[in-house]
Formats: structure tokens, C-alpha cells, sequence
């Protein structure tokens, strides 16, 4: 697992702070815009704050629905099977909702597009069972 250090670098640090709580933000509205995802915001944050601030780094991975998957991805570069199908759901029903609501034909098949190359990303993420 990464351990959260943080860098000798005043500058470097607030720097890591800054880009570690605007990453946050990103992930958190990406839970409710389609094309922002949200968990590639949350680890990038929590890179940021592993440099920038071991309380943030820290509180981070206490928070219940964060803390476990990103312990998970540091430590064996994976994410529980459970964690992956609802990635899928809320990606197809998010998608799909903005799809159905585009007018535009060219708007439905960028995001169709999108959409596509998301889930080929997540489906080459390795599944890891909690009891392994």
C-alpha cells in the first residue's frame, strides 16, 4: 500500500492540497454528470493528498464508500467484483438517461462512443474478492 508522506516542498505540497481537493470535487460531481467518473477523481485525490496532507490522505480513506476501494486499488491494483457491476449500472443507466435525452443524433453517438470506451477501461480492471 502507498503510504501517505508527504512532500518536503512547501510548495509541493499545497500544490498536491489544491489538486487533491479539486479532484475531489471533480469525483464528487461525477457521481451525478454522466461524463465525469467518479472513482478515477477520487484516486487521483487521494494520490494528491498522499503527497500534499496525511489528515486529508487520512480521512479520505476513512470515509465508508471511498476508504475501502482505494485501499484496494493501492494495494493490489483491483476492485471487488461488487464494486465493478455497479460501476456498469450506474454507468448504463447514466448514459443511457443522456443518450436518451440528446437531440442530436452526432451528441448521442459521442456519447455512445464514450460510453463504449469506458466500460472496455473498467472491463480491463482486475477483479479482486474481498476474501482473497
Amino acid at each position: 500500500m502507498i503510504e501517505a508522506r508527504p512532500h518536503d516542498s512547501r510548495l509541493v505540497r499545497t500544490t498536491c492540497l489544491v489538486g487533491g481537493i479539486g479532484a475531489l470535487a471533480l469525483g464528487l460531481l461525477g457521481i451525478v454528470l454522466p461524463l465525469l467518473p467518479t472513482t478515477p477523481f477520487v484516486l487521483l485525490a487521494a494520490a494528491c493528498f498522499a503527497r500534499g496532507s496525511t489528515h486529508f490522505h487520512d480521512w479520505l480513506l476513512r470515509q465508508p464508500l471511498a476508504g475501502p476501494a482505494i485501499r484496494e486499488w493501492q494495494t493490489h491494483r483491483a476492485m471487488p467484483r461488487r464494486a465493478k457491476r455497479a460501476a456498469y449500472l450506474l454507468m448504463a443507466v447514466s448514459f443511457g438517461t443522456s443518450i436518451l435525452l440528446m437531440e442530436s443524433p452526432w451528441h448521442r453517438l459521442m456519447l455512445a462512443a464514450l460510453g463504449v470506451v469506458l466500460v472496455i477501461f473498467l472491463h480491463r480492471v482486475p477483479v479482486r474478492e474481498p476474501a482473497e
